[in-house]
């Protein structure tokens, strides 16, 4: 006896299979992996403060852990000349006008991703055509042939693919993780044009203070010149010595060409910061000592640097953005579902058109994915190799962003020892200038042997500008590393 077959449950059928396969679709975020936080960033002890020097930009700097930096940081220098060139810069840059653009551009492609998969899509159609049947096609032989007619219709078609596998989460995920990425993009291209015009302004003026030292000491050595000259002539030294002399000179005369050359390029660069062509540059020169050194310098951290820096932000978003791409293509293995809808009139007269409508219908199609020659996993596949690829990008960004940090703050260290030596050669210079200059008046050495110490002094002092210039560049460099919170916030 044949066995009846069972009676079907009640909810039975593909259904639960398909909300099964929903269920482990990618719907977990990949998670990103946690950014190194050390205890400090140095090997060795951490600098708590560096040395201190007389003089102009010699006071000891205070590293303050845990501070954060100003959104404005630059202003920690208190030079009004140089928080202008960085206002100007921050408004006019063509650098930051490009990123500002690729932001813009980003926003409207979320936009876009947004509304063309989260809203059905719902479009208007007309159309207009020339029909002949054929009754016998249909069965009816019989029927007299009809000549041929013309069709009008109008409808209204709406279709919505559901995104039961999240491809189209994935894609708008994606999307937002780029805005984002071009978000922190923009940030850091202004943190970094701001450290430029910094670091550029920094130099410039040290470079102009290190020429008039050493035009001081040129024209001492020009006068050293005169009077060997005038001695030759007398019979008093040998021609060796003049020779020896004119080769001071013009090894003096040569360390200027490279400062020159140093001052215009600076020039230049300064222009291109502020968005003017080299030859219509505005007056960028900030005096040497209208710069103060930050005695105060805030230092957050380690375990919060990355979340201070915009670098390591957008390596962040593109992680999330590599993300997302392993959610669309993990979804594209699975069926698609798309409902579809039209209501509309069809008429074979124009004005019969506004009568109502007389045809409609709504459906549904699923599309699975059967044979792609591997296509499918294996851009799956790429797509992970992809998202590994910005998970080490971002890990290597945050340890870039700890050895800036830690360089700049050996650099501040060693800086504040160079700088105390070179204080203390010119103020043995100084020192022997003031000897010299009294046993001149008592006529116990001639004028030429002033000259040589006030050139001493001259060269000593050029050094110290140098070393003091390197601290303030270091210093900016540092405030840079860190990043500051919401810096971007600023004008």
């Amino acid at each position: 006896m044949p066995r009846r077959p069972a009676p079907r449950r009640r909810g039975s059928g593909p259904w639960p299979v398909l909300l099964a396969l929903a269920a482990c679709t990618p719907g977990a975020r990949l998670q990103a992996p946690a950014p190194a936080a050390p205890p400090q960033y140095t090997a060795a002890a951490q600098p708590q403060q560096t040395v201190a020097a007389p003089g102009l930009h010699g006071d000891a700097q205070h590293f303050d852990e845990g501070a954060e930096s100003p959104p404005q940081w630059w202003t920690l220098f208190q030079c009004p000349q140089l928080d202008a060139l960085v206002a100007r810069a921050l408004q006019d840059s063509p650098q930051l006008a490009a990123a500002a653009a690729r932001l813009r551009q980003a926003q409207a492609d979320l936009e876009a991703e947004s509304g063309g998969t989260q809203w059905p899509a719902v479009n208007a159609q007309l159309g207009a055509s020339r029909q002949k049947v054929y009754p016998g096609a249909f069965g009816f032989s019989t029927l007299a042939q009809p000549p041929p007619f013309p069709l009008y219709n109008a409808a209204v078609n709406a279709s919505y693919m559901l995104d039961l596998f999240g491809a189209s989460r994935g894609a708008v995920e994606r999307q937002r993780a780029t805005l984002n990425y071009q978000r922190y993009q923009l940030q850091s291209a202004r943190l970094t044009l701001a450290a430029n015009v910094v670091t550029a302004a920094i130099r410039r003026a040290a470079a102009a203070a290190q020429i008039s030292a050493l035009e001081e000491l040129l024209r001492a050595q020009q006068r050293q010149l005169e009077i060997v000259v005038a001695r030759l002539a007398a019979g008093g030294v040998p021609p060796l010595e003049v020779q020896r002399q004119r080769t001071a000179v013009a090894a003096t005369r040569a360390s200027l060409a490279p400062l020159r050359r140093q001052l215009a390029q600076l020039d230049h660069q300064l222009a291109i910061y502020l968005g003017v062509p080299p030859a219509g540059a505005p007056d960028a020169s900030v005096a040497f000592d209208q710069l103060t050194l930050p005695t105060q310098v805030p230092l957050a951290v380690p375990s919060t640097l990355a979340r201070h820096r915009p670098d390591v932000a957008a390596a962040e978003a593109q992680l999330r953005q590599a993300a997302a791409a392993v959610h669309v293509a993990t979804a594209n293995l699975y069926p698609q579902f798309t409902v579809s809808a039209s209501l509309g009139a069809e008429r074979t007269r124009t004005g019969s058109l506004g009568d109502g409508p007389n045809v409609w219908s709504v459906g549904g199609s699923l599309l699975q994915p059967l044979f792609r020659g591997g296509a499918l996993r294996a851009q799956r596949r790429s797509a992970v190799a992809a998202y590994e690829e910005a998970a080490a990008s971002y890990q290597q960004t945050v340890l870039t962003a700890l050895q800036q940090v830690a360089d700049a703050l050996r650099a501040l260290e060693q800086d504040a020892e160079a700088l105390q030596a070179r204080q203390e050669a010119a103020e043995q210079a100084r020192l022997g200038l003031d000897i010299a200059q009294r046993q001149l008046q008592a006529g116990g050495i001639s004028a030429f042997a002033r000259l040589e110490s006030q050139g001493v002094l001259a060269q000593a002092s050029a050094q110290r500008i140098a070393a003091a210039a390197d601290r303030l560049a270091d210093t900016a460099a540092l405030l840079q590393a860190l990043g500051g919170r919401n810096w971007g916030a600023g004008p």
